[in-house]
């Protein structure tokens, strides 16, 4: 059978344990025949209705906590696109017979995201085994040995998931203060006013997806500036403080070099000396008005994009070096330069602007020149908002995005 003749509906519904899609906002949009088997419920009780609407904590139990945990294991899901597998939980249901009682049951449940082309999860797949028998079969079997075990067993679950929300709480700590020291180390957006610069700085959702993209404008001797834009591979804290250190290097380096290229060369043989700095991607572009010309030169960054008054775009891709300190020795890098027209526009930018899980990145650079010739007669700052508008998910990326436009 060829991979179009697969009926997935049908595997779907033939798959071995409860397996329950469910939408973002923990509504069921299907369920295979075993969770229908296995939960006593019908499709009408259970699609277009919310999760807990159907399955709620036992109101008799003060200590329940089933409810509370696959929601924080649900919301985990949905902002890191990561599967999260949960400790054994009891999770009690009510008597269809007799709804005013509650049935004592035990569950080992696993979530996991399904992506979009954007990276957005869109659909969180619930897969649930029950272990209630299996508890019961070791309780008659050992007697008050098994109970106790079982008790222990329970007592342990419920500690890992203590532990993981605490470890939620310290993760989204970390989020705010990597968030607030790449906002206090990149540099203000008045330093190039006159020159017509906007500068965006958009952070990835989820707790754990703070990265370190970086953006840099310095004014140089003369009619002259250098952008540049970064991205140090990581997350949290240690990328974001990489990040500090390798925009300052090449800050500095910008001002004393004869070009780009030969600042990319000096930023290279810093990073071989920062823990964390390996393979960090970067790309430079001096700006000179008097010439009308451009001087790139990149180290394994997507390319810039300059955009024309016309509408046509050119990605300067005719200047690219692997990585940062990815050569083993030493070599210099290239350089390359380009003319451009009163009323063109730069465009510098990080991955996060243009690639997506499962596309190649020259799929993400059509639809960034298509969105640039779309907006081509828009001035730096609404063009910026625009390209993050057109680009970047509507539920947000998974990866942060640095852009800077520069009109020229």
């Amino acid at each position: 059978m060829t991979r179009q003749g697969i009926d997935y509906q049908a595997v779907f519904q033939g798959l071995p344990g409860m397996v329950a899609l469910l939408t973002p906002d923990l509504v069921y949009a299907d369920v295979n025949e075993d969770f229908l088997r296995n939960s006593g419920r019908s499709h009408e009780d259970l699609i277009g209705r919310y999760l807990f609407d159907v399955f709620p904590d036992n109101p008799n139990d003060p200590a329940a906590t089933g409810a509370r945990n696959l929601a924080a294991s649900l919301q985990r899901v949905l902002a890191t696109g990561e599967r999260d597998t949960m400790a054994l939980q009891r999770y009690d249901v009510r008597s269809l017979e007799r709804p005013d009682q509650w049935e004592e049951r035990y569950w080992s449940p696993i979530n996991a995201p399904v992506m979009d082309a954007d990276g957005r999860v869109v659909l969180l797949v619930h897969r649930v085994e029950e272990v209630t028998e299996l508890i019961r079969a070791r309780g008659r079997a050992g007697g008050g040995r098994a109970r106790v075990l079982e008790a222990e067993l329970y007592t342990r679950s419920r500690e890992l998931q203590e532990l993981n929300e605490r470890l939620r709480q310290a993760h989204a700590r970390e989020r705010e203060v990597a968030l607030a020291l790449q906002d206090a180390m990149l540099p203000a957006p008045r330093l190039a006013d006159h020159h017509r610069a906007a500068v965006r700085y958009q952070p990835a959702v989820g707790t754990l997806n703070v990265c370190g993209d970086w953006y840099d404008l310095v004014e140089l001797p003369g009619h002259r500036m250098a952008v540049a834009v970064g991205d140090v591979v990581g997350h949290g804290l240690a990328a974001a403080g990489v990040m500090g250190q390798l925009r300052s290097a090449l800050s500095a380096a910008s001002r004393v070099s004869a070009g780009p290229a030969r600042a990319l060369e000096v930023l290279g043989l810093y990073a071989r000396s920062v823990e964390g700095a390996e393979s960090t991607t970067a790309v430079s572009v001096h700006v000179d008005w008097d010439t009308r010309m451009l001087t790139y030169s990149s180290a394994g960054h997507p390319p810039p994009a300059l955009l024309h008054t016309d509408g046509t775009v050119v990605f300067l891709d005719q200047a690219t070096d692997p990585p940062l300190g990815a050569r083993p020795e030493h070599v210099a890098g290239p350089q390359a330069q380009v003319g451009f027209g009163d009323g063109d526009t730069l465009v510098l930018y990080t991955d996060g602007l243009i690639e997506r899980r499962h596309e190649d990145i020259d799929t993400g650079l059509t639809r960034l020149g298509q969105a640039l010739t779309a907006h081509r007669d828009l001035g730096s700052e609404d063009l910026a908002d625009a390209l993050l508008l057109d680009l970047l998910p509507a539920a947000g990326a998974t990866d942060d995005t640095a852009l800077v436009v520069i009109g020229l």
